[in-house]
This record gives structure tokens, sequence and C-alpha cells, in this order.
């Protein structure tokens, strides 16, 4: 029985979603060292330059900025060292094609404790143009406006 239960959320990617189409979503486990988990566990992450890639049959998440433990001594990690991702081969493969044959990146979303294990969700992600993002953004506010309209009409 794991101590903790739930989802715990440390980090969030709020830009990939304004940047990128996400077409696809993965839950990768990570690879980390005893003041990793104790800094993540502060609630202290940051994914907005990070990306993943597929090297030698395996996942590595690169630029991820974990901030060293500040109680930690000599045996304290780096802050933006590249970490094993956990995928199931299955999994490695889809995306090692998606990669190479149409252009897509793999971005983490969110980083999270999942039952007291850290996870990550990455999503296979295409790049907007700029007017993309424009259209999107001007899309957000004509919903909020219209439920506005509607909220302040049932009153």
């Amino acid at each position: 029985m794991p101590r903790e239960t739930g989802r715990k959320v440390i980090a969030q990617n709020k830009r990939a979603r304004h940047d990128f189409h996400i077409e696809d979503t993965f839950e990768a486990g990570i690879v980390l060292q005893g003041t990793e988990v104790k800094s993540l566990r502060a609630g202290r992450a940051s994914l907005t330059d990070g990306y993943a890639t597929i090297k030698d049959g395996e996942a590595w998440l690169i630029n991820v900025h974990i901030p060293e433990y500040t109680l930690g001594t000599w045996t304290n990690h780096a802050a933006r060292r590249t970490r094993k991702l956990l995928l199931h081969r299955k999994e490695i493969d889809k995306l090692l094609a998606k990669t190479k044959e149409s252009g897509l990146t793999i971005i983490p979303l969110a980083l999270y404790f999942k039952d007291g294990k850290a996870k990550i969700e990455i999503g296979l992600g295409r790049g907007k143009k700029d007017w993309d993002k424009r259209h999107a953004l001007a899309e957000k506010q004509a919903k909020r406006e219209m439920a506005r309209a509607t909220r302040h009409k049932h009153r």
C-alpha cells in the first residue's frame, strides 16, 4: 500500500498548450536522484524550456529544471541534467516513428506524484504558427464573453 494516493501536481507547462497542437499524450516515470525527489516534494520545478528525445532506443528528458535541494550536501544534483524516462517499448517506438516521420516534438506537459511515484506527462506536439495562437486566444476570449453574458442574463 503506497503512503500517498492520488495525484499531486508539482509543475505544469501552460505555454506548451499555447505554443503547440498536442496530438497525443503519454505518462512516463522518471529516473531521479535522491535530492531531486526531495526538491520535487518541496514543489519546485520548471518545465518551460524542456523537451524529450529518443536516443539509442531510450527516452530522455532534456533541459527540465529541478532546483538543487537547499538542505543537500555535496551529493546534490545538477539542476538541468538529462534524465531518463521510463516508457514501454511500444510507446518509445511509437514516439520515435511519429517524431521522425511528421516533424512532431515531444514536450513535457505536467510533472506530478502519482501514488508516491514521480511521473511526467509528455505530449506529441506540432508547433503553432503565430496566427494559430492569435486565433486560439480570440476564440477563448469569445467563449469567456458568452459565458459572462449568459451568467448576467440569468440573474
